[in-house]
Formats: C-alpha cells, sequence, structure tokens
C-alpha cells in the first residue's frame, strides 16, 4: 500500500469515529502512549514480562504484538502530520537529506 493512500484513508476513518477532532496536544499524549506500548512489547520479545498474571505468549503473538502497537504509533503520527497538511513522503524526504547531510 502506498503511504499517501493510507494516509488518507487513516485520516478519513479517524474523521468517521469523532478521533480527528481532538486537540494536537491529545493526539501528542496518545503517540506517549502508545510508544510506551511498543516498549512494553518489545521488552516482552527481548527478556519477557515474567508477571504470574499474565498467560505466556509464543514469539509469533509477541512479533503480533509489537506489529500492532508499531501500526497505533505510526497511526497517531499519520494523523498529526495529517492535521498540519504534511504529506508523509515530504516527511521522509526532508528527513534522509538531513541524514545525509549531517554525515556525509
Amino acid at each position: 500500500m502506498e503511504i499517501k493512500i493510507y494516509q488518507q484513508w487513516i485520516s478519513d476513518f479517524y474523521k468517521k469515529r469523532g478521533w480527528y477532532a481532538l486537540d494536537p496536544f491529545v493526539r501528542v499524549s496518545f503517540l506517549a502512549e502508545e510508544t510506551g506500548e511498543v516498549a512494553r512489547a518489545v521488552r516482552a520479545l527481548e527478556i519477557g514480562r515474567d508477571r504470574p498474571d499474565e498467560t505466556e505468549k509464543t514469539s509469533e503473538e509477541h512479533i503480533q504484538e509489537l506489529t500492532e502497537e508499531l501500526g497505533d504509533v505510526l497511526d497517531n503520527l499519520f494523523i498529526l502530520a495529517d492535521k498540519y497538511d504534511i504529506r508523509l513522503e515530504d516527511i521522509l524526504a526532508s528527513h534522509k537529506k538531513k541524514l545525509e547531510e549531517r554525515f556525509k
């Protein structure tokens, strides 16, 4: 799937659910929350959780969980970019240029 197509789809999806209208400061707090969930998923993959109140998962289940959490992070980034009319392709190109110039 092309990034621009997904960016439009997720924007439309969030608008239909009423989530798009949330203030960017609220969206950033959701991003922080989702980033924490990515950290938790990576921890589970790398060193485990060792929690008696959680059932043990397979490696595949942990990877699926990480995949889902990374998707949640990306969605929040997509929505923030969309709110400021920034295309993801522009972010990628700008960041690539910055890194190439910084590390010549």
